[in-house]
């Protein structure tokens, strides 16, 4: 079932990197008490999820943040090491936290897999937005398959 607006985010791990190696994050925890943009790619190092969508939440952070958001994080079905790698490479390492979702369950829980094997990706998260306040959906932008609009952003800035 996929997650609506109103939903809890569920209970899940991420790995995040840190100067100290690798660092398991529960979601309950992260989420608690705050407000989060998060947002979906289905890999890091992609050519939209690169040319575009992190980009996009990098330029638009001191905008978001004046709304409201603490902290902008964005998740992918890859490990720590690759959205590390992915962050120095961006320049998001201070702007967006990258939080891994290697195995894919985050994506599973909360119903937004996708099937890229056609393109040798195997099981990934699909492109999405969501504003989470206080452990609590608030806005949910899934894009169609192919497409980047809704999850970007500006998108998110503009219900905001």
């Amino acid at each position: 079932m996929t997650i609506t607006v109103g939903d809890r985010v569920p209970q899940t791990k991420f790995v995040k990197m840190t100067e100290q190696g690798p660092e398991q994050v529960e979601s309950e925890d992260y989420f608690k008490g705050r407000k989060v943009a998060l947002f979906s790619v289905p890999g890091a190092f992609t050519p939209t999820c690169s040319a575009k969508h992190l980009p996009g939440f990098i330029e638009k952070e001191s905008e978001l943040k004046a709304k409201g958001v603490d902290e902008i994080a964005c998740t992918a079905v890859n490990d720590a090491f690759v959205m590390g790698a992915w962050s120095k490479a961006a320049g998001a390492d201070d702007k967006v936290t990258m939080l891994a979702d290697g195995n894919g369950n985050f994506a599973h829980a909360v119903g937004l897999e996708m099937d890229g094997s056609a393109f040798g990706m195997g099981t990934r998260g699909q492109r999405f937005s969501m504003l989470v306040n206080d452990g609590v959906v608030e806005q949910l932008n899934v894009e169609m398959p192919g497409e980047f609009r809704v999850s970007s952003a500006e998108h998110m800035l503009e219900q905001m």
